[in-house]
C-alpha cells in the first residue's frame, strides 16, 4: 500500500536538453529515473542496478541476502550486503547508536511493516532484542545472536541510488535524476516541490543551488499501524515509535545513503540531540517538528535556492 509519497520532482535536468523519465515499482516504492534523451538507453540499466540492491538488502524477498541472514541466522554476503553492513556499523557510531538496524526485531517481528500489520503492546515491545552488538560480520560472512533480526529500510534506498548515480557519473551521464520515493539525487540540478503530509497542497518548494546533490526525507506519516504514533521509525534506545518530528529532509553533497541513515537516527532521537547531530554532519535540514512548526538551517543557501513556503506553513526564524 503506497501512502502519499513526499517528494514530487517537477523540474528534473537542465532545460537545455530535452529529458526523458521512466517509472517502475521496485523496493516497494516508486522508482524514477531521468536523463537526456541522447542517454536514455542507460535508464534501463538504473533499473536493474536498483533491483540488484533490493535482491541483496531486502527483508522480504526470500531470495534476498538480509533475508536470508534474518531466516537462517548466518549468511555468505554479496558485495552490496557486505558493503551495507559495513556502512550500517559506520552509522550506529557516528549516531551514538540511534541508527541500529537490529530494530528489525520491532519492525519485522512485531509491527511486520509492508506484510500482515498489526499493533503491538507495550510489553512486547520491552520484550523485543534491539541489539546492534548482536549482528557479527566477518570478511565476507553475517551471522546474528538469537533474537535478533535487521532492517536496512533506513538506508537501502539511498544506498540504492547512490549505485546508479556512480554507474551514471562512469559512464558519462551529466545530467540525470534518480528519485526512489524520498531519496533523490540530482546529478545536474533539479526543482523540488515537497508535498504536504497533511493534505494535497505544496509544503515547500526549492531549486538545489548546485549539481550532484542528494535529497532525504524521513517522516513518520508514509509507512505505520493504524496512527502515525505507531510508525515505523523507531527508537532503539526505548524501543518506541518517535513523535517529535513529523519529517525531517536533509540536502546534501554526501552520499545518499549517508543522507538516507542520518535523517532516520536524527527522526528518532530526542529534540535537542537531534538538532546538534543535524548541526555536526554539516547537511542542510528543514525539519517539520510535530507541533508544525518549520525549522530551516542557517546553512541551507549552500545547498539550495528560491526557498518558498506554502501560507500555513508556520517557519521559525
Amino acid at each position: 500500500m503506497f501512502r502519499n509519497l513526499f517528494f514530487i520532482v517537477v523540474l528534473a535536468l537542465s532545460l537545455e536538453a530535452k529529458t526523458l523519465s521512466r517509472t517502475q515499482v521496485i523496493m516497494s516504492t516508486f522508482v524514477t529515473i531521468s536523463v537526456d534523451e541522447k542517454d536514455k538507453n542507460y535508464i534501463e540499466d538504473g533499473f536493474d542496478i536498483i533491483k540488484d540492491v533490493d535482491l541483496s538488502l531486502s527483508s522480504y524477498n526470500p531470495k534476498a541476502k538480509i533475508f536470508l541472514l534474518n531466516k537462517n541466522r548466518h549468511v555468505e554476503l554479496d558485495n552490496y550486503s557486505l558493503e551495507a553492513l559495513k556502512l550500517s556499523q559506520k552509522y550506529y557510531i557516528k549516531s551514538d547508536g540511534y541508527f541500529d538496524i537490529t530494530i528489525g526485531s520491532i519492525t519485522k517481528d512485531l509491527y511486520r511493516f509492508g506484510e500482515a500489520e498489526r499493533l503491538v503492546s507495550i510489553q512486547e515491545l520491552k520484550s523485543a532484542k534491539v541489539d546492534f552488538k548482536g549482528l557479527h560480520v566477518q570478511n565476507n560472512k553475517a551471522s546474528l545472536d538469537a533474537g535478533i533480526k535487521v532492517d536496512l529500510g533506513g538506508m537501502g534506498k539511498g544506498f540504492a541510488v547512490d549505485k546508479v548515480a556512480q554507474f551514471f557519473r562512469n559512464s558519462g551521464v551529466k545530467n540525470a535524476t534518480i528519485s526512489a520515493s524520498g531519496d533523490i539525487r540530482c546529478l545536474s540540478t533539479c526543482s523540488i516541490d515537497v508535498q504536504d503530509p497533511f493534505g494535497e497542497g505544496i509544503l515547500l518548494s526549492f531549486e538545489t543551488a548546485k549539481k550532484d546533490l542528494g535529497i532525504t526525507t524521513s517522516g513518520n506519516y508514509n509507512r505505520y499501524v493504524e496512527s502515525t504514533k505507531n510508525n515505523h521509525l523507531i527508537n532503539p534506545k526505548l524501543k518506541q515509535s518517535q513523535t517529535k518530528f513529523i519529517s525531517i529532509t536533509l540536502i546534501g553533497d554526501m552520499s545518499n545513503s549517508d543522507l538516507d541513515a542520518y535523517a532516520t537516527a536524527s527522526s528518532v532521537m530526542p529534540m535537542e540531540k537531534a538538532y546538534e547531530f543535524l548541526e555536526r554532519i554539516g547537511a542542510g535540514y528543514i525539519v517539520l517538528q510535530s507541533d508544525k512548526n518549520l525549522v530551516v538551517s542557517k546553512n541551507i543557501s549552500k545547498y539550495v535556492t528560491n526557498l518558498l513556503f506554502n501560507n500555513a506553513a508556520k517557519k521559525q526564524p
